[in-house]
């Protein structure tokens, strides 16, 4: 699994060690200073791992302690699995026990959704993909996550795509109107997608130039209609309203793409924790 950029992980774990403070961690240095000791993070859960980059670089920068994984991201464990052996100072161990949680928590937890869709769909066309709906500063992680969860990432920012949405379409008049706007002044080689949410726009928006169309808060009967209107000439993504229970659906529908924004912006974390030996 492509990890990202790693100077990205070094600053943003710099960040959440100052924000916690953890060099000044009152109550481990008056109580362990001195110490050494050994612990495992553990999976208290069943899930897919990710985040343990993040661990291994929060033990770095507090330094004193060695951590040696057991598993790689992408994994899928069950419930005791030990993911990492810690051993070495105490007070660092400890300072740093919750923001290493914090990313392998949150992280697993969106590899962890992310697999759930993926199996949802497992035998179909559709290819399940993450949207921007990220915590600010954490994208690049959220999304190495839904990869290691086997899914797929759509634009990582506002460069990678030319994505007309409604509010666009609202300013030209309509998205047919907001797509011939922008096809002949893309570069070479960029894609243009366009957000519909009637069946009416598909014609058009095909006839403008789009690559790819995003059927917005459609129901499975209109994707279907929407897939033999297409006729194989663009892309169709599915957006809003998908869940487990629906997402086979979709997929059943013939939509090679369904984006859940949820899979970055509402993932329950998994269940870790460092348990002393």
């Amino acid at each position: 699994m492509e990890l990202p950029d790693r100077e990205l992980i070094t600053a943003t774990v710099a960040r959440a060690l100052a924000e916690d403070r953890a060099t000044e961690d009152i109550t481990a240095q008056l109580t362990v200073a001195g110490h050494t000791g050994a612990a495992n993070f553990v999976a208290r859960r069943d899930g897919v791992i990710c985040g343990l980059p993040c661990v291994a670089e929060v033990y770095r920068q507090l330094g004193g302690v060695t951590l040696t994984p057991c598993v790689a991201d992408g994994d899928r464990v069950s419930a005791g699995t030990v993911l990492a052996a810690a051993r070495g100072d105490l007070v660092a161990l400890l300072a740093g026990e919750r923001t290493a949680l914090n990313f392998l928590t949150h992280l697993s937890g969106i590899a962890t959704l992310t697999a759930q869709f993926v199996a949802a769909v497992q035998g179909t066309a559709a290819g399940i993909y993450d949207t921007r709906k990220t915590i600010p500063g954490l994208r690049q992680l959220a999304k190495y996550a839904v990869r290691c969860g086997g899914g797929r990432n759509h634009r990582m920012d506002l460069a990678a795509l030319a994505l007309v949405k409604d509010n666009h379409a609202a300013a030209c008049g309509s998205p047919a109107a907001a797509a011939a706007a922008v096809k002949p002044r893309l570069a070479p080689g960029v894609l243009l997608q366009v957000e519909i949410d009637a069946l009416a726009d598909l014609e058009p928006v095909i006839a403008a130039g789009a690559d790819l169309v995003l059927l917005d808060n459609m129901t499975p009967a209109q994707v279907r209609a929407a897939v033999a209107a297409a006729r194989g000439r663009v892309e169709l993504e599915v957006s809003g309203g998908v869940n487990l229970a629906t997402v086979r659906a979709y997929a059943a529908a013939g939509a090679q793409r369904i984006s859940i924004g949820a899979l970055t912006h509402s993932a329950p974390q998994l269940d870790c924790a460092l348990d002393f030996a």
